[in-house]
Parts: C-alpha cells; structure tokens; sequence
C-alpha cells in the first residue's frame, strides 16, 4: 500500500469575497486515485479567530508555519463553523448543522470528570453512553468514511464532541485509537492529572489539580502570580499531545491513516508555561495579552514540528495537512479594562449586546483585531462568531497559493472526503461536497443559491452564496438582513429595502430547522410568516 498525506488547515472565513471564480465550468474528475490516497491530518484549533494568523495581516504576532499552510495551499476564504465549540464538533463529525435539537447528537454536561479517583469514570460512563444519542446504522461519522476508504484513523487531544464523551463512544464513531481529554471543562486547564489511552486511563506524572490546573478567570492581573506557580503542574497538556502525534506518524509511516487533533489552543483560561520571545517585549501588550499570544506560538511551534515530522520521513509530499477552527474568537485576556465577562465599548462604555452595540475590536478594546474587523465573537450569530478559517495543503497535488471564494461549512466536510474516495453516494446529510474546488483550478462555482445555516445564543442565521444573510435577533424577536459583499463588518441591516430577498432567506432557513429547535427559540415560530 502505498502511503500518502494529506495536510489540511481549516481557517476562519474571510470576511471579503475575493479570489477566482471561473468564468467557463470544465469537465472535472474529483477524487483520489485509489492507491494514491494520502494520509490526513487535521489540526483543529479552539477558538482562534481568523484575524490572529499573521496571514491575515495579525500585527502583534506572527504564524509563519501556520501561515505557510494558506500560502502555499488552498485557502477557503468563505468557511463557517459553529458558534461554539461543542456544536462544531459535532456538526464536523457528523455531517449535520446545529439548527436541530438532540436528533443528531446530544450535548451532554461538562466537568463530570473532573475527579480525584478514577474508578468513578466507569459508572458516569455507563449513565452516559444509556442517554446519548447516536447515527442510525450506515449514516457515517467522520472517521467512519475514512475506514471505509481503508484508513486507520486516530483522534488525539480534545474529545470529538458533546462536553462530556465515552470511551465507548469515541470507538462507535470509527476512531481506532484514541489519546486525551473526554471532559471538555477538563479541557480547560493544561496539567491533565489523568488522560484516556484507548480503553485505559493512564496519570500524569506531577500534575495533581482535579480540575486539570483551570486558572482563575475573574481578575487576570491579580491572580498572575497564581498562574505561574508551577506546583501540580508538572506537564503541560499540549507538549504531551504534540509526543504523541509525533509518536503516531513516525510508528504508522508505513499505514495510510486519519490523525485528527483537536487542539486545546488557544482556548483559555490563559495558560502558557513561558513567554514566547517573540512577545516578551512588545509593549503594546498587557501580561495577559504576551500569555495568551504565547499559546498562539505553541501551536504554529506545534504545527511547524509536525511538518518538521513529515519532512524527516520523507511524507511530506504525500501529505495532505487540514489546519482549521471550530469558531469564531474569543477574548482571554484584559486591554484597557476589556476582558471575557466585561464586553463594552470602550469609549462609550455601553454593554455588547449583538444588537444595538455589537463588538468590534477597534471599539472595544481588542488589541489583537483577532475577529478581523468582523463583528461579533464565539457564540454569536453575527460572522465573528462562525465565520472560520480554512485551508488545504497537500504539496505537488493540490496547486497552491489559491483562494476559493465559494461558500463553505464545517459540516460539508463528510461529503468531501466520501467524493474523494469515490464512496457511494451518501443519504441526508446537511453539507455537500466542495472537492472539486480543492483539485481544480477551474471548477464550477456553487449555486448562487447555496446556503450554510448557523445556531447561535441569540437565534439562527442564514448565509447565501450570493453574499446575502439573514439572523434572527431572540432578544428582541426580530430579523436583521446584511449584504456581506459590500457590508462584511454587519453595520447595515438593510431588511426593508430588501424583503423579497429577506423572504426568501427566511423560507429557507425555516426549511432547514428542525420543529423542534424552532420552538426552543422564543418568538421565533411566531416570526415565520412576517418581518
């Protein structure tokens, strides 16, 4: 069996509609040549705003091996994930979007690992694989399409998805093997006590906080000291992760496989074990700002090794390399009396609400623009909230430096890579497939008419290929409609002028929501037959 990489990068969505799109559709073959087939592997950051890759002009920070993934590969400039992450992951590895509720998965509770005896994990285990709900036979997760294409596959970092996962569960959705957190509030702190080995539980040496180290979120600035005090925090989380998909690649050389690592960075509480050089001195940083800029240089450190990896095996060039996000940024850090629990402007000093004041980095204090001028952070349903970033890589097969302008979401990933394989065709599925954009210069662009729908706190959103959104606002039960080609940062609700076009986003959205989700967001079935 010949073995072949692929390298992929999901990064945040630009916010402009730039790049080529063909003027003639040419005949395409969109797959890959069966014994061909690379390795994948798929890097999927937490939190990370498309706006903190030095790609996309990030000025307090650089990314170069980050960067070198969208330089150098396709980058899907028009991507959407979810508004969180538990959501995200969950519609990736289902193929499903978030407009539903519990018919596809079920979110479960966090923090029910967070234990100092172990030997309470197997009965919370059982109570939960009793409620959780799973695909019908012969509808795939992820993982399930790349076995079927003959792959081993293997999942190391964050679990897959839900707040609280099972051993058992992480098996039933296809992965052979299986490294990291199952607890996504574990998640949270970097000095894991205890981490999932397959079917084992195996301690970390010196770390001893059943919370897994969690640093305090409510005053950065006075509990740094508290952060940097290393008792019980022996070994952090992302170096263990980064041994052991280094360890992988080098012992499956030889395989062909499937290496999905949801990465905890830079998803806070802050925590680094030193400050990069890079930010040591920049005095347009806050303390908090130089830690959190730090976890961002562990991971492109972390990706550059990697493909360090690659390179010293000799699998570079049959590597595809996914890189992405599973929403949009968020804010971890203090600047001029912002932070994660106090969103305001900061020149007028009213609330965000994502209605009437709406964040926007230059507004509220957000030195690093990590939203990329967008507005709105995680859990909103304004595009700072899901639009992500994307990227492919895969040297000497997928042509680089391109930029795909065509209107992507993370759960159109399964339709992709079953095309790639040449799979049957699979059945019900939200996403479809965007393979051809991937080996093709000149490929036929989506219908202007493809939609990517979102869940949110405050409501749904709808997204057009065309540029034109719809959300829906609970608070005050009502629609706001935005042109992203020529308003990207959403100051405009143009739904007036616009009601056939609005009308028409509506009825599709409503095709897309389940009953059951319409009716757990207030006024939102009320709302279904006028503006």
């Amino acid at each position: 069996m010949k073995s072949t990489s692929i390298l992929v990068s999901l990064v945040s969505l630009s916010p402009l509609f730039t790049g080529c799109q063909p003027k003639v559709s040419v005949p395409v073959h969109n797959q890959f040549e069966k014994n061909e087939r690379p390795n994948v592997i798929f890097i999927y950051a937490d939190d990370m705003g498309k706006g903190m890759l030095s790609y996309y002009k990030q000025k307090q920070i650089t990314t170069p091996n980050i960067d070198r993934i969208f330089q150098q590969g396709v980058s899907l400039s028009r991507s959407y994930g979810c508004h969180f992450s538990a959501p995200a992951r969950g519609s990736l590895l289902t193929g499903y979007h978030d407009c539903q509720l519990n018919e596809k998965w079920n979110i479960s509770n966090g923090g029910q690992y967070a234990v100092s005896d172990t030997t309470e994990i197997a009965p919370i285990e059982k109570k939960l694989d009793e409620t959780g709900i799973t695909l019908p036979k012969g509808d795939l997760y992820l993982p399930q399409v790349f076995k079927k294409a003959g792959y081993l596959t293997a999942e190391i970092g964050k679990l897959d998805y839900g707040f609280t996962g099972t051993r058992k569960q992480a098996r039933s959705h296809g992965w052979d093997y299986f490294y990291g957190y199952l607890d996504h509030q574990r998640c949270h702190g970097f000095y894991p006590p205890f981490l999932f080995d397959n079917d084992k539980i195996v301690m970390i040496s010196g770390n001893t906080f059943a919370n897994c180290g969690k640093e305090d979120e409510k005053d950065f600035e006075a509990h740094c000291a508290d952060r940097w005090d290393r008792t019980g925090k022996a070994q952090y989380s992302q170096d263990i992760f980064l041994n052991k998909i280094l360890t992988y690649i080098h012992l499956h050389k030889k395989d062909r496989f499937f290496l999905y690592h949801p990465t905890q960075l830079p998803h806070g509480p802050i925590s680094t074990p030193f400050i990069d050089p890079e930010v040591a001195g920049n005095t347009n940083l806050s303390q908090t700002e130089k830690e959190y800029a730090s976890m961002l240089k562990t991971l492109d450190r972390n990706v550059g090794a990697i493909m360090q990896e690659l390179d010293l095996l000799g699998l570079s060039d049959n590597t595809l390399l996914i890189f992405g996000a599973d929403n949009g940024h968020e804010i971890y850090y203090e600047h001029k009396g912002t932070n994660k629990r106090h969103l305001a402007n900061v020149i007028t000093h009213k609330a965000v609400d994502d209605f009437t004041e709406k964040f926007y980095s230059a507004t509220c204090g957000d030195v690093f623009n990590g939203n990329m001028n967008m507005a709105g952070l995680k859990r909103s349903n304004l595009d700072g909230g899901s639009h992500v970033p994307l990227a492919y890589y895969w040297p000497g097969h997928i042509e680089g430096g391109r930029i795909c302008d065509q209107l992507i979401s993370n759960y159109d990933m399964i339709p992709t890579f079953n095309e790639l394989f040449g799979l049957s065709k699979l059945k019900n599925k939200d996403g479809i497939s965007y393979a051809r954009f991937l080996l093709h210069t000149e490929a036929t662009p989506f219908d202007s008419n493809r939609c990517v729908v979102n869940s949110s706190k405050i409501g749904p959103s709808i997204v057009r290929n065309d540029g034109w959104k719809l959300r829906y606002y609970s608070k005050a039960q009502c629609f706001e409609l935005y042109n992203l080609k020529t308003d990207p940062a959403e100051h405009n609700n143009v739904l007036k002028a616009n009601l056939k076009i609005a009308t028409e986003l509506k009825t599709e959205l409503f095709k897309e929501c389940t009953a059951a989700y319409i009716s757990s967001i207030p006024g939102l079935k009320q709302n279904e037959n006028a503006f």
